[in-house]
């Protein structure tokens, strides 16, 4: 069998909803990369793309926090839209791009991911790119904003509209996640994250040992046995060259290391689902951040500069 041959279907499942962001335009974020031909890209690499379009969920009621959640019950029908549709997608064998929309629409897209992963008998690994640990809960947040709580959801820390998505509570354990690029978390989060064991390779980690050495150690264990799932914020990215963000914090990764970062996960040949997450076209300069989002993905389903080997 060829290498082309064997290539998983990419399908491509928009979410075009800020409910769960404190600042309104990435609803905008699945148009952005299509405009900047995320499909084609992929298709240039080989893989047969197919669109499935975008879910159509509530809009954005644009009201303040109740019970400490903002847009609860918009934020659970957007993810039981995106549950059901990544499930769909697994469950025909393809390899489901959420393309958001903020960041609490993992809670859907990972717990039917984790639920697949259970029915196939495989192990999970979520590798979560991101400048915050997105590990509130409504007693500690400081806004409400669901999109800064996914991974305490996912973790079973949450309202029951949230965790009880998919077969299991919790959807995932914390020790399933490896987090990369961290760099804001808030005061009662940081105490949290610390009870619970995640593992964070923050900003700090990477200046010290390097991207490498980060991205070795978050892979470290994966088999032929193991789905690996990517988050990926684009605000993991520095502002400097990835301004189109909802919530920019300085002291990001640079091209180059998100280059490698990219590679390396692509080198392991285990990603099995992804989201593309927190583009915010309102906040962008011509597109560019959706631009240079594609030209990292081509990285990650295997662009690279020389022929390399497959490992």
């Amino acid at each position: 069998m060829s290498r082309l041959s064997s290539l998983p279907v990419i399908e491509l499942i928009g979410a075009p909803t800020d409910v769960g962001a404190g600042v309104r335009g990435t609803s905008m974020g699945p148009d952005a990369l299509r405009v900047a031909d995320l499909d084609t890209a992929l298709r240039l690499l080989g893989f047969h793309v197919v669109d499935c379009g975008d879910l159509v969920g509530p809009l954005n009621p644009r009201q303040p926090a109740a019970n400490g959640y903002r847009h609860l019950g918009e934020v659970h029908a957007w993810n039981a839209l995106l549950f059901h549709a990544v499930l769909g997608s697994l469950s025909r064998n393809a390899l489901p791009v959420v393309l958001g929309g903020d960041h609490s629409l993992a809670i859907g897209s990972i717990s039917a991911v984790a639920q697949d992963c259970r029915r196939r008998g495989k192990r999970l690994r979520v590798l979560w790119l991101d400048a915050h640990t997105d590990f509130n809960t409504s007693a500690m947040t400081p806004s409400g904003n669901i999109h800064g709580m996914p991974v305490a959801c996912l973790c079973g820390h949450g309202p029951m509209e949230l965790i009880s998505l998919s077969d299991r509570q919790p959807a995932i354990l914390a020790t399933e996640v490896r987090q990369v690029g961290i760099r804001s978390v808030d005061e009662g989060e940081k105490q949290f994250v610390n009870q619970t064991g995640l593992t964070v390779y923050d900003m700090r980690y990477i200046d010290e040992v390097g991207m490498r050495a980060t991205v070795e150690r978050a892979l470290e264990g994966l088999d032929e046995n193991t789905h690996l799932h990517v988050s990926f914020d684009v605000d993991f990215l520095d502002p400097d060259i990835a301004p189109g963000v909802g919530t920019p914090v300085l002291g990001g990764v640079t091209y180059r290391e998100a280059q490698l970062c990219m590679e390396m996960i692509a080198d392991c040949g285990r990603l099995g689902s992804l989201d593309v997450v927190e583009i915010n076209p309102a906040r962008d300069v011509q597109n560019r951040t959706a631009l240079l989002a594609v030209d990292l993905l081509s990285s990650l389903f295997g662009k690279s500069t020389l022929v390399r080997p497959t490992l």
